[in-house]
């Protein structure tokens, strides 16, 4: 009896959890990069602005694997404004700790890195923004990119409301 309750207190936290930062959660989409990530690939998502006055943190997630070979990655991200501004900004991100342990949330050998990539950013104009990453990650002393970029498995893109009274 003791066990199952325990077991029930422990899905209502985990309910109430996941149902606290669905509140959130604007946008979030995933895309599969196959077994590895090419250097010509970029991963693309297009997001619907409705509102210029609510700020919103913007993430970058990476799915990543034992087989990832490196301690950080570098990442190019671009936003696409309706009117066609485009801003771009190259990103370097810690993806293992010094002992080679991957870091980021995950129970098996896939582990998924929530990375920062704007935090209190406002639409300027309402309509189609269109976010796109891609890796740019290059060996010590090379000067051309890591054609296939191993262990990394999904590239994803999320918005969050930035502000307390929307969780």
């Amino acid at each position: 009896m003791k066990t199952r309750l325990q077991f029930s207190g422990f899905l209502a936290l985990f309910f109430l959890t996941v149902s606290c930062s669905d509140k959130k959660q604007v946008f979030q989409s995933y895309k599969s990069v196959g077994k590895s990530w090419h250097k010509d690939s970029i991963v693309s998502f297009e997001f619907e602005a409705k509102d210029t006055l609510m700020s919103y943190n913007l993430f970058l997630n990476v799915r990543a694997n034992a087989n990832y070979p490196f301690s950080n990655i570098f990442l190019i991200a671009s936003i696409e404004s309706p009117d066609g501004q485009i801003k771009k900004d190259t990103l370097e991100y810690t993806m293992a700790s010094p002992d080679g342990t991957m870091l980021g949330n995950g129970f098996s050998d896939i582990k998924e890195s929530k990375l920062w990539f704007k935090e209190n950013y406002n639409f300027s104009e309402t309509g189609k923004y269109t976010f796109k990453i891609e890796q740019a990650l290059r060996n010590r002393n090379e000067v051309e990119g890591v054609e296939k970029l191993e262990g990394i498995s999904d590239v994803g893109f999320s918005i969050e409301y930035a502000i307390s009274d929307k969780q």
